[in-house]
């Protein structure tokens, strides 16, 4: 059988033959992948692995290797947050981790913090042009100059230490290689 063409029977995961024809494989870098070892990955954080598994239609779950889990789906999906949505959220939520410490050392470790995050979506293009955060906090029992002060540590400790923020702003460049679960015949 020549690796340029090839036909081949395979099965549904119903059983079923299903033909496969003139296949050119020629340029395709198929690799043998362990998808069961999915608990480290040096490329993040604590060598933490990432990865989201189809849980049905348009549905999918998404999973770390300390055990979290994110229900993930389409806009209006009950229970689930869209892609778009987690983005935001992340932006956030990193915006938050990356001031809690001079919120809380300067307000207290009981400090109420909300942050809003919005972002129009711009069908034509299908991506967010601009997003939008609003960091809700209770300054009221501090003076002017105090305020000012806290205001200033906050916004250079996001723009320093939000790596989601930085990453949004400068861009990044991803990359996409789609492997076959199932190495070839031999």
């Amino acid at each position: 059988m020549s690796q340029d063409a090839a036909t081949q029977d395979v099965q549904d995961q119903d059983g079923q033959d299903v033909d496969v024809q003139d296949v050119d494989v020629q340029d395709v870098d198929v690799q043998d992948v362990d998808v069961q070892d999915l608990t480290r990955d040096p490329g993040n954080a604590e060598s933490t692995a990432l990865w989201v598994e189809r849980t049905g239609t348009r549905a999918y779950t998404g999973r770390n290797s300390r055990g979290a889990e994110v229900s993930i789906a389409s806009v209006g999906t009950p229970g689930a947050f869209s892609p778009g949505e987690l983005m935001k959220i992340a932006l956030a939520s990193c915006s938050g981790l990356a001031s809690d410490f001079a919120l809380s050392r300067r307000l207290g470790d009981d400090v109420d913090v909300t942050i809003r995050v919005s972002g129009p979506t711009d069908e034509a293009e299908d991506r967010y042009p601009a997003l939008s955060e609003r960091l809700v906090v209770d300054l009221s029992g501090l003076d002017e100059a105090a305020r000012a002060r806290l205001l200033q540590v906050v916004q250079r400790s996001i723009d320093e230490h939000c790596t989601v923020g930085r990453t949004l702003d400068q861009g990044a460049r991803v990359d996409l290689e789609v492997v076959d679960a199932v190495p070839p015949h031999s």
